[in-house]
This record gives structure tokens, C-alpha cells and sequence, in this order.
């Protein structure tokens, strides 16, 4: 299951961030210089080469190098690992923090209709080292550039973390329909098993949740791993890859 080919067109930027997730793709033998494979398993991967440094998932970890001399982005995303304060309702076990947006400075002319008005990513927070924290956020920015997301001004991502002892409040779902609300997203990502067990309220191995059809607040949802998952499983990555493409493809069927 290592190696497929993209459900979507994919510049060689994109096949190149591909690649260094781990998803291995096949490529026409003629016209090394085609925009997207097609249906026929002929070819064999190109060249890789370096993927684009992470942009705004993991600013408050570490300080990684631009993929180029760009300037700095007017609205920085803190890092999943360390979480701004919730001004959301909690639960005795877990609270939903604010959304983040990913990329703020992509130019809304430029983003592809076919993404749908807006984006919401629900994962865990990132726990642990300041290094884990970089190469999930690393991970991530490279799943969502490979599907063309950096080019959307409208992807937020909200984590959630563990509740403050004797908290209380309305309840995840309650803020989540907030945020749906207030955002509007085309498709909602929810991403492990702890945001799979308080958003949807299923506790089955993402294995048996993957490619099942769910809503949330009224907006479609797709299942899929965290970053953290698919770096200790690397073997993971084409699975995630193909519950992106499903996403996507959910985005553009509501912007139709």
C-alpha cells in the first residue's frame, strides 16, 4: 500500500511534497514533464527533491528555514503543541481551543474554486517535545500544500486539549457548532482517534471509520490519521493521502 497513484493533478512541487511524506507515485514513461498521472500504473516516481519548509503550524516550536526569501507572514499560527487560551466551553475532558488559520496571506484570487469556500481541520493538540511538535506541523503543512491548501485563505485548524480540572461548560459539540457556523466550511477533517471519539462520538478503530460517510453540524466529515500517527507509522501515509482526496473531492462537489 506504499505506493498509488494521486487521485488529483499535481504539479511537480506537489509530487515532490508527496514523496516526502512517504507516498510513493507512479508516473507516466512518456512526458516527464506531464502535470498529473494518469490512470495507468506505468512509470515510476521522479526525482525527489527537498519539500518546502512548514509555514505557520509550528512557528512557536521552532524557527524553520523558508523554502524562499518570502516575507514573514502578517498572521503567525501557533504550533498545535502550544495552544493560545481556549475562550471556548470545555468538557471534564477535553476543551476545543479557537481555530487557527493555516494561511492567511494566500490570495484569494488565486485559490482554485474547486477547494470550496473554507476548510476546518479538528486534530489533538500535539503533546510532548518542541521536535515532535515541528515534524508533525511539518507533516501537515506538507499533506495540505500537496492538495493545494496553501493557496487557500479560509483553512482553520482547531485543536483540542485537555480540560482544566473542573472545568465547565456547554461541551465540544456545542463549541464546535460554533465554529461550523462561523466558518462555513465545504468539509471538516477530523484527524485521531481523540477528536474522532469527542467530535463524532465513535470510539472504533479509525481503521473501520475511514471512508464511512459523517456530518457534523450539517457539514460533510472525513476521518483520517494525525500527524503524529503517521510519523510512528509511516506505512499509513497513502490511506491519509486517499482521505484527503476524498475531502477534497467532497469541497468541490459543494461548490458546484
Amino acid at each position: 500500500m506504499g505506493t498509488m497513484a494521486p487521485s488529483l493533478p499535481l504539479d511537480p512541487r506537489q509530487r515532490a511534497m508527496l514523496q516526502e511524506m512517504g507516498v510513493r507515485l507512479w508516473l507516466p514513461e512518456a512526458g516527464a514533464n506531464a502535470q498529473a498521472p494518469s490512470a495507468q500504473r506505468t512509470g515510476s516516481a521522479g526525482t525527489t527533491v527537498p519539500g518546502p519548509a512548514a509555514s505557520n503550524l509550528h512557528r512557536s516550536t521552532a524557527a524553520p528555514t523558508p523554502a524562499r526569501p518570502t516575507a514573514a507572514p502578517s498572521a503567525a499560527v501557533p504550533t498545535p503543541a502550544s495552544p493560545a487560551p481556549s475562550t471556548h466551553a470545555t468538557t471534564a475532558q477535553a476543551v476545543l481551543q479557537e481555530p487557527r488559520t493555516l494561511y492567511p496571506d494566500a490570495n484569494p484570487a488565486l485559490c482554485p474554486p474547486a477547494l470550496g469556500a473554507a476548510w476546518l481541520l479538528v486534530a489533538e493538540g500535539v503533546h510532548g517535545s518542541a521536535a515532535l511538535a515541528e515534524q508533525a506541523g511539518r507533516l501537515l503543512d506538507n499533506m495540505l500544500r500537496a492538495l493545494g491548501l496553501h493557496q487557500h485563505p479560509r483553512v482553520a485548524l482547531c485543536t483540542l486539549d485537555q480540560a482544566p480540572s473542573g472545568a465547565e461548560g456547554t461541551g465540544v459539540d456545542n463549541a464546535l457548532a460554533e465554529v461550523v457556523a462561523r466558518l462555513a466550511p465545504a468539509v471538516v477533517l477530523v484527524m485521531g482517534r481523540v477528536a474522532v471519539r469527542h467530535c463524532l462520538g465513535r470510539s472504533e478503530p479509525l481503521g473501520q471509520l475511514r471512508g464511512q460517510p459523517f456530518t457534523l453540524a450539517g457539514v460533510p466529515a472525513v476521518v483520517t490519521f494525525d500527524a503524529p500517527v503517521l510519523l510512528r507509522s509511516p506505512h499509513l501515509k497513502p490511506a491519509s493521502w486517499e482521505d484527503l482526496c476524498r475531502a477534497r473531492a467532497l469541497a468541490a462537489a459543494a461548490a458546484q
